[in-house]
């Protein structure tokens, strides 16, 4: 591979070795089509478009290439004359779980905890527990379409919950156990769960934390449930006693060969909740065929897993990246799990994690290398770090600085950041190992995904746009739960451009690749001049005494706008100098008609618990709407910070 330190913002920092390319996953798949008599071109670009062209023969073809059983009577790829009314695979039957999990041997899973613990689960042995659990779900008598939710932290039996109950065809929903009972109860409400299976608490920054009155909470709210099947493991908090109550443990000690529902490749799997910020989670349903083969298409094509590589991912199980590295076994890959938080004591953590399990992809957040860049880690000086060669980085835009930090203090690593949704289970844009990665943006768009750039006239733009997504993806959901009538669907994805998907994101497509500029709905929009968010950001925290920050642009009243920024320091940071150095920064990085009316020190920035900033609820309190109104406290990561932005809103003079 080649590393050019010296790059600049748009030039090439990494580029694959000719000799490694024919063994990745795209150029084996181009090889694929070539023996089927396909020619998809000999570049990247050239496939991608082949395939946008052609999405029948590609996602048929896609589906032989990554083995996928799909049975029942071959017919058309897809049906339909809209995005709305796309079909994929009419008449075809598969299940997301025999994916995973059948024709496969060796390591499938390497748990890991705070304390250093580690066991590993074989693929035999999971498919032993997995058959076991879902011959006891039926004895309940949990059928395919009944709902099985789980609260859980990223352990084994989350996994094995999981491919249990899609086996069945039962829908599976989960909680991270750190919510507050009331998000987690605005959930799992709307589903009419038969089934719970729940820890009654998890490990966390060294200690344990008891959730049994929460949980007890939850399940008043949940008068569906038929059974309560709780996990101690990995806790020294005891299961509380009650008439719906048992035990994991002796569901699972007598192995059994898993059954497989055969399940019409639109019957539904997951049900995948938004971060409920605002209003009501919106319960995303996607179904056993689509989400399995884009989920088969981002591992092997965009990911470039193969059997015997090892995922590390740093995820809680309340975000899709947990599901994603679930299905790495669909790969042939080891998904390493670690419960508790990674970065406990500190953020190096992952690095000695990623050392001692010889990771060979890292999957992590923007946030999190920008964490490294601005402590000075220096891991591969001190670690063995030969093993990996995937950084996958999603969540949000990452900027130069923290590429560069990567490749200064990890290596000759292939570099991929990725943007795609919980919406669709799946990336709009990410990278492939053939491509160069070019300082400061992401490297393709998807295979199989016509992702375009609009203006807000539905033209397509010339440099920054509305993302959106002109053509069905297999992986959009098949509905939002209890949406009967799908307005609400609609309303949420194509009320701006009818028939097209909106996804909410700001997009640029230029010569040296693609930038997503955050939000389109929290996009400054000062004097007719819009900017996104990500640009302020990635100035903003590039300086040293800046640990995060956030920014909102409020429109008040008739023709009034106020952006303020608020920024938490470093500890010992000067307020006065670091002030004076954000506005140079942002004079001389974009422009003096972006330096903010107010720079606010704040103790902390506010996210959801899968680590967004909360940029559209400041605004709307800044805007006058009450804290109770703007968001579920439960569903964000400190509510305390929180409180210090409403009090700033309550009394700021604007």
């Amino acid at each position: 591979m080649i590393v050019d330190l010296n790059a600049a913002e748009g030039q090439t920092i990494w580029r694959p070795d000719a000799d490694t390319v024919s063994d990745t996953g795209v150029a084996r798949f181009a090889d694929f089509l070539s023996c089927h008599g396909i020619a998809a071109g000999d570049r990247y670009n050239e496939m991608w478009q082949w395939s946008v062209d052609n999405p029948e023969l590609f996602w048929e073809q896609f589906v032989e290439f990554a083995g996928i059983d799909l049975r029942g009577d071959p017919g058309p790829t897809l049906r339909g004359s809209s995005i709305l009314d796309t079909r994929w695979f009419p008449g075809r039957t598969v299940n997301f779980a025999r994916h995973l999990l059948e024709g496969r041997e060796g390591l499938a899973l390497l748990c890991l905890d705070e304390e250093g613990n580690s066991t590993k689960t074989t693929w035999a042995e999971l498919r032993g527990r997995v058959g076991a659990l879902a011959a006891e779900l039926r004895t309940t008598g949990v059928r395919a379409g009944d709902r099985v939710v789980a609260i859980l932290p990223n352990i084994e039996e989350a996994v094995v919950a999981m491919l249990a109950v899609t086996s069945i065809g039962a829908i599976w929903s989960i909680c991270a156990p750190e919510f507050g009972p009331g998000a987690i109860a605005s959930r799992f409400a709307q589903l009419g769960p038969k089934v719970l299976i729940a820890a009654p608490g998890y490990r966390v920054n060294g200690a344990d934390r008891d959730r049994r009155a929460e949980l007890a909470a939850v399940i008043t709210e949940l008068p569906t449930l038929e059974r309560v099947i709780w996990v101690t493991a990995h806790t020294e908090v005891p299961a509380p006693d009650g008439d719906l109550n048992e035990g994991w443990e002796g569901l699972v000690e007598r192995p059994r060969a898993p059954l497989y529902a055969e399940l019409e490749f639109s019957h539904p799997l997951w049900v995948l909740f938004s971060s409920g910020t605002t209003g009501r989670p919106k319960g995303i349903v996607h179904g056993h065929g689509g989400a399995l083969i884009e989920m088969m298409k981002m591992h092997l094509i965009h990911c470039d897993l193969r059997p015997g590589d090892r995922f590390l991912s740093v995820a809680s199980t309340s975000w899709v990246v947990w599901n994603s590295l679930v299905c790495v076994l669909g790969a042939g890959a080891t998904a390493i799990l670690v419960d508790g938080n990674a970065t406990y004591p500190n953020v190096n953590r992952v690095w000695d994690l990623a050392a001692a399990t010889r990771a060979t992809a890292l999957g992590v957040s923007a946030g999190f290398v920008h964490a490294c860049a601005k402590a000075d880690l220096t891991p591969a000086e001190d670690l063995d770090l030969r093993a990996l060669r995937l950084v996958q980085v999603t969540g949000s835009p990452l900027s130069a600085e923290g590429a560069c930090w990567v490749y200064r203090a990890v290596g000759d690593v292939w570099l991929s950041s990725a943007s795609g949704g919980t919406d669709v289970a799946s990336i709009f844009v990410g990278g492939v190992p053939t491509e160069p990665v070019k300082l400061g943006y992401i490297q393709v768009p998807a295979l199989g995904v016509r992702v375009e750039a609009w203006n807000d006239d539905g033209t397509p733009a010339d440099g920054t746009g509305e993302l959106v997504v002109t053509a069905a993806m297999p992986s959009m959901p098949l509905c939002l739960w209890g949406d009967s009538d799908g307005s609400r669907y609609r309303a949420s994805y194509f009320e701006m451009f009818p028939g097209v998907w909106r996804h909410g994101d700001y997009i640029e497509f230029a010569e040296a690749g693609i930038r997503i500029h955050g939000r389109s709905d929290s996009t400054l929009n000062r004097n007719g001049l819009r900017l996104g968010t990500a640009d302020i950001y990635s100035v903003v925290e590039a300086l040293p005494d800046v640990v995060e920050a956030l920014v909102v642009g409020a429109e008040l009243g008739t023709d009034g706008y106020y952006m303020p920024l608020f920024v938490q320091l470093r500890d010992g940071a000067n307020e006065e100098s670091v002030r004076a150095a954000i506005a140079s920064a942002i004079r001389a990085n974009l422009s003096a008609r972006y330096l903010p009316d107010e720079i606010v020190i704040a103790p902390g920035i506010p996210h959801t618990r899968t680590g967004k900033k909360l940029e559209v609820p400041v605004k709307r309190l800044i805007q006058g709407v009450a804290l109770t109104e703007v968001v579920d406290t439960q569903s964000v990561d400190d509510a305390e910070v929180l409180t210090f932005f409403a009090r700033f809103a309550a009394s700021a003079v604007v």
